[in-house]
């Protein structure tokens, strides 16, 4: 399921707002994927692609499914920024742009005419999201989604992490930033109806993410880290269940079912209530936990092993 799908066309927010993103890869992609669902019209202009090849952005070369999601119904052109012709063709975009979006370091937007203060000059009304890896000084630092997570504290052991955390979280920051520019542009006052800009930085997504790691919440003492009984990926019979009955209610429920004395659903981080629970998930299945959810209104979902 796309984007698209969640939102409802006759309600789309953005409808007459024009962007321009230059951006590659997943963060701004995925960000004007979310800016096309609210009904703003979007056009990518991409380098020129390789001979042999339909697109010279990496996701379109490395996975040409994702790239397709999110670049459905997208107008995208081609152009070499470096180029007169290119250049030509950039700015030809730009005097019809309510917002650009870029994902260049710094000094690349400055080689390609695109630093602020001469965007702004030659298009008082033109707003920018620039994604960038690190932000204000570092923003000139090689990274990638990586790098941002471990550098969140996102990274455990050798695991690679389960998701582009950090690169999701930027494309969720771009299209916030998108939408402050557009209000900050209609608030009437000093900005009314002038261009704004807005640096995103990738590695602040992935520090927003990872806040409740920081806070303690999701470290193995924390109760949604494993500490309470309640809230644990645990085995059964024919696979595992993802167990989330965090709030008293739902935990008297998960211990009388279990077969548990009424006391235990106070004692959640006890190791006894810990392997009582473990013990009983052992001994169903996937389906007979699926109608415990059904029926008794717990929490759970369960997974193949």
């Amino acid at each position: 399921m796309t984007a698209a799908h969640h939102t409802s066309s006759s309600a789309a927010p953005l409808k007459g707002v024009r962007v321009l993103t230059l951006a590659l890869n997943l963060p701004g992609p995925a960000a004007v994927m979310r800016l096309q669902a609210m009904g703003a019209k979007c056009t990518k202009l991409e380098p020129l692609a390789p001979q042999g090849m339909s697109t010279a952005d990496p996701m379109g070369i490395y996975k040409p499914a994702a790239y397709e999601v999110m670049h459905q119904g997208l107008k995208v052109l081609q152009a070499d920024l470096k180029s007169e012709r290119g250049q030509v063709a950039l700015h030809k975009q730009l005097a019809h742009t309510d917002v650009l979006i870029t994902s260049f370091r710094p000094s690349a937007l400055v080689k390609l005419g695109l630093a602020w203060k001469n965007l702004h000059k030659r298009y008082p009304a033109l707003c920018v999201v620039s994604i960038v890896g690190a932000p204000g000084e570092r923003a000139e630092e090689a990274g990638h989604d990586l790098t941002y997570q471990a550098d969140s504290g996102l990274v455990n052991g050798l695991e690679m992490p389960a998701s582009l955390y950090a690169d999701m979280g930027g494309s969720l920051f771009a299209t916030e930033a998108v939408l402050q520019a557009l209000l900050l542009r209609q608030r009437p006052g000093r900005t009314q109806g002038k261009g704004v800009f807005h640096e995103v930085a990738l590695c602040d997504a992935s520090t927003y993410l990872a806040l409740p790691r920081a806070w303690g919440l999701t470290v193995p003492s924390g109760d949604v880290g494993g500490a309470h009984a309640g809230y644990k990926v645990y085995p059964c019979k024919n696979g595992r269940v993802a167990l989330a009955a965090l709030e008293p209610h739902f935990a008297v429920r998960l211990c009388e079912a279990a077969g548990l004395p009424k006391q235990a659903a106070t004692q959640m981080h006890k190791r006894s209530t810990h392997e009582a629970i473990a013990k009983f998930l052992a001994s169903q299945t996937r389906a007979q936990l699926d109608k415990l959810a059904s029926s008794k209104d717990i929490p759970l979902h369960t997974l193949p092993r």
